[in-house]
Formats: structure tokens, sequence, C-alpha cells
């Protein structure tokens, strides 16, 4: 079957930026990567949501080259237009990380999605945060200032809830250095509120092509402690994502359709047993969900991210989750806790 679309005019114009954004931070990455040397092109994979029903969505990612450890810009759209009886309507979503291969140059994360309800209501979740293996003070102030630029009156807010939402109470710290999350943004104009959500994705897609290339060539052959460094970052990542994140832990209890695009947002290897080390400083039954992400991840000095693995992983905070629905409460929140899974009910 094809992939059918919500039918909503605010979902389809949500849909056409969402689109536009990945189109333009694939752009943005393939200039940055020729800049570098490297002329890998991204994969392109479509997915469909109960047979396209329900519609589905595509990621265009790449990794393993010269310029990109793991790279992942994932669009979709779910809709319920056939079932009159769900109270969500649709969910139009950008959701994309790249990890470079430079230890040197910082992770990205950004998410733009519109939720709208069946009683016309809908708001917006807008996010986009700089994970640096190695922090550069000049990365984080300009990101800072990009954000400042498109969003002044809203940035204190948004960078308030992403402190928040991306700190990690079992490490004390945060998962990256620069966080803007706003959750359930909507006001009296639809339109306007649509507009800034693509200022935002256009403005730090733009800026980090340009921070990409820039830093990618800083240090060209890292040293070895560069790369622990960045070893023990992207385990931190993991972590955070796999047993904090709700939105990766809301879409793998909807449904298990594309696992393997929702655990696109992890990098290609981590280190075990530093994982391990952290399961006392969890609260019970998380000590639980580390055991089996560890179980999960292949053997290895580093453990590689295969697919397999994500498929596995995905089972087990899928597992652990229906398990324990109570540790749902455990994990990251901004100001406000979108009800993700109770919509789709």
């Amino acid at each position: 079957m094809s992939r059918t679309y919500a039918r909503s005019e605010r979902a389809t114009l949500a849909r056409t930026l969402v689109e536009g954004l990945q189109d333009r931070f694939v752009a943005r990455l393939a200039s940055a990567s020729r800049t570098l040397g490297d002329e890998q092109a991204f994969e392109w994979v479509e997915w469909l949501r109960d047979d396209g029903r329900h519609g589905g969505g595509t990621r265009r990612s790449l990794g393993d080259t010269a310029v990109f450890d793991r790279a992942s810009i994932n669009v979709s759209q779910v809709h319920y237009d056939d079932e009159p009886n769900k109270r969500l309507g649709s969910a139009t979503a950008l959701s994309a990380i790249v990890h470079p291969r430079s230890p040197h140059a910082p992770s990205i994360h950004v998410h733009i999605s519109w939720t709208e309800m069946k009683d016309g209501s809908g708001y917006w979740r807008i996010m986009a945060d700089l994970n640096p293996a190695i922090p550069h003070p000049a990365d984080a102030d300009a990101f800072e200032q990009v954000l400042r630029g498109v969003v002044p009156d809203l940035y204190e807010q948004g960078a308030a809830q992403g402190d928040r939402y991306f700190y990690i109470p079992a490490l004390e710290r945060h998962r990256g250095v620069k966080h803007f999350y706003l959750e359930g943004h909507a006001t009296a104009d639809p339109l306007s509120d649509a507009m800034q959500a693509r200022r935002v994705g256009q403005a730090v897609v733009d800026h980090y092509g340009e921070l990409l290339a820039e830093a990618s060539a800083r240090q060209l052959t890292p040293s070895p402690a560069d790369a622990a460094r960045q070893l023990e970052y992207h385990t931190l990542y993991l972590f955070q994502v796999l047993t904090l994140d709700r939105g990766t832990t809301s879409g793998l209890l909807v449904h298990d359709q594309n696992d393997v695009g929702i655990m696109g947002s992890l990098p290609s290897h981590v280190d075990r047993a530093l994982l391990s080390s952290w399961r006392d400083r969890m609260p019970p039954p998380q000590g639980e969900l580390l055991d089996a992400i560890v179980a999960a991840l292949p053997d290895g000095t580093p453990s590689p991210v295969t697919d397999d693995a994500k498929r596995a992983l995905a089972h087990a905070v899928r597992h652990h989750y229906r398990g324990h629905p109570e540790a749902i409460s455990l994990q990251a929140s901004g100001d406000v806790i979108p009800p993700t899974v109770d919509n789709h009910r």
C-alpha cells in the first residue's frame, strides 16, 4: 500500500514545512561534506504506519564516512482520519540528529513537530540542542546567538525548559551545552506559530551546516585522547536517550513499525563497561532498564550500535516500560508533559 496523508489544512502545512526543513538540512550537510572532500550520498528509507493507512515517514541517513559517524534526518506524519474515536488527528514531525566523525565537531539535535487533535486544537514542539564531545565555547556562544536572534522573546523560556529536559540526574550533568525546548507552543495566530517554527528550524540548520565544516577541520587527525572523549560522550548520549528521553520512549510505546528510525539518534559505537558502571546511580527500577540496554548491545570494545542492536534496544525499552509504567514519571520533562501515548489511544 502507499502512504496516506492527513487531510487537515494545518497538518498539510506542517508536512510541507518539515519536508522543506528535511531537504534543507540534507542539502546543508551534503555541502559541508563536499567541502571536506566527502561525496557520499544520503540513503532514503520509507516506512509505513499500518501499511500506509495511518501515514508513515521517510528518513535520510548516512554514516561511517569521513565526515559523519551517524546522521539521520527523519520526517513523519501519522494520522487517524479514518478513526473518529481517536482524540489525536495527526502528528507531523521533523526529528534530526547528526553525530560528526570529528570529536571536535559537535553533534546536533533538532525536533520540530505539530500535534493536532480531532477538536481542531493543536500545538508545536520546537527543540534544538548542541552536543559536543569536546566543548568549544565559541561554538556554544554562536549557537545561542542564532537562537536569540530568531526567537528573542522566547529564548529564555526555551533555554530554561531545555536545560531542565536535557539534565541527567544520575550523572549530575547535561547532555549538551546549549538547549532550546518549547513544548505545547500555540498562540492565537496559528500561521504565525508555524512560520516561527520554520524560522527556528531554518536558522539552526543553516548555522550548523557552516559550523560542521569549520569544526570538522579543526583537527583532521584527532588524538587517541580525543577519540576516547568522543566515545565516552557517545555513551552518555545513548544513556540519556534510552533512559530519559520521553519522546523516544513515547514513540516506542505507540508502535513498533519504525524502531530503526526512532533509534536513528544513536551514535555508531558506545562503551558497554562505562554504561554498566552507571547502574548504581539510577533510581529503581531504572537499573533493570540499564541492564537490559547493556545486554542488547553487541560484544566488542567499543560496542557497535548496529541496526539489529537498535531493534533489540527498542524491544528492551518497550518491554521495561510496559512492565513498569510508573517509571515513565522518572523521564525527562520541560514545563509541560505532553500526553503523547494517551493521544494515540
